[in-house]
């Protein structure tokens, strides 16, 4: 197979960052994309200064900003990596017209969301938010390949998971009425927004498990695009019964092909395998494609370049910007409404 798209182009004078948030995702994935791809980190700032400051001196980074009003002040684009319940007092302290990319989701529920939506909107905000999985090698090269028809009619889309999440890592989550699909499933659920465009509607149920604490952790959800196109999800975080039939997978399959991708960041989190992506055309083999980036950390260099060559006129599209994010928690929540649904009756007679 000729070669597929698998990076976003990069700005060509990139702008220094100022990231407002220094937790976990920051030091795993942010800095490391950053420094990989070459863009400068002009400053950090969080509420909890010695956490920057270390942070800071880890990554060689200058600048810690006293407060958020000091760092709002920065010539700079801002990567917002804060918790999303923090994320409309943020972005009203920065300067109107500003570039910023903000962590996911976009708010806990879709009145959040849509409050968010609208500060970017009096602020006037170039304001995108980081779904980074629709920017990973494999599915930029997935989605190459559904355009150039590569793959014919698509008549099928599947996520399957079935494997242990290290939940205690995310003791954040435990008070939330809502964790599996706003903090999780809801990369796979952009991912096939950018596939496949909007569904009609969703069927969607949502489990907690008697090992854990959280809310829910495992989802079963079906997307409508109608007649022809099945688009569903399976997710259980809790099979915790060796590797042999664990698997964290994406299944594509069209008319004239199919795609399979192996998302190996999720298996024996976060330590992870190596992502894969295979592809074979109807009455042929499978081929694997040599991937040029992982999920982690190199797909977050995807949603900071698309955001500065928008903002530079560089791109004339600003992939996941807020009202197409919007649109994602749209989906979200129609999945919590619908798994707080009655299931239809059987009938007795």
């Amino acid at each position: 197979m000729s070669a597929l798209r698998q990076h976003w182009p990069m700005p060509s004078d990139p702008r220094p960052i100022v990231i407002v948030g220094t937790g976990g995702i920051v030091k795993d994935a942010h800095l490391p994309a950053y420094r990989k791809a070459g863009f400068t980190v002009a400053g950090l700032y969080d509420t909890d200064r010695a956490r920057a400051e270390a942070l800071a001196a880890e990554w060689g980074i200058a600048t810690v900003f006293g407060s958020l009003e000091e760092a709002a002040a920065a010539d700079a684009v801002f990567d917002v990596a804060a918790p999303p319940v923090a994320h409309a007092a943020i972005l009203s302290a920065l300067s109107e017209g500003a570039a910023v990319l903000l962590q996911k989701p976009m708010g806990l529920d879709l009145a959040a969301a849509t409050a968010i939506r609208q500060v970017c909107r009096e602020r006037r905000l170039t304001a995108s938010v980081n779904f980074q999985l629709r920017y990973s090698a494999m599915m930029l090269a997935v989605a190459d390949a559904i355009a150039q028809g590569r793959l014919g009619e698509l008549v099928e889309i599947e996520v399957h998971l079935n494997l242990v999440t290290p939940w205690q890592l995310f003791p954040h989550l435990i008070p939330n009425p809502r964790v599996e699909i706003v903090s999780h499933s809801i990369h796979y659920l952009d991912t096939i927004r950018a596939l496949a465009g909007d569904p009609a509607g969703v069927f969607a149920r949502s489990y907690a498990h008697p090992s854990s604490r959280l809310a829910d952790t495992r989802t079963t959800a079906i997307l409508d695009y109608g007649g022809t196109l099945r688009a569903t999800l399976s997710i259980n975080h809790h099979h915790d019964f060796g590797r042999r039939f664990q698997d964290a997978s994406f299944r594509i399959e069209g008319t004239e092909g199919a795609a399979m991708v192996k998302l190996g960041l999720l298996l024996d989190y976060p330590t992870g395998e190596p992502d894969e992506l295979w592809f074979a055309r109807k009455g042929g083999p499978w081929q694997q494609i040599a991937l040029e980036g992982a999920w982690f950390p190199d797909a977050f260099i995807g949603p900071m370049a698309n955001l500065q060559r928008f903002a530079a006129g560089e791109d004339d599209h600003l992939a996941t910007n807020v009202e197409d994010a919007w649109r994602t928690m749209a989906l979200v929540e129609a999945c919590y409404r619908a798994a707080a649904a009655p299931a239809f009756p059987i009938p007795t007679e």
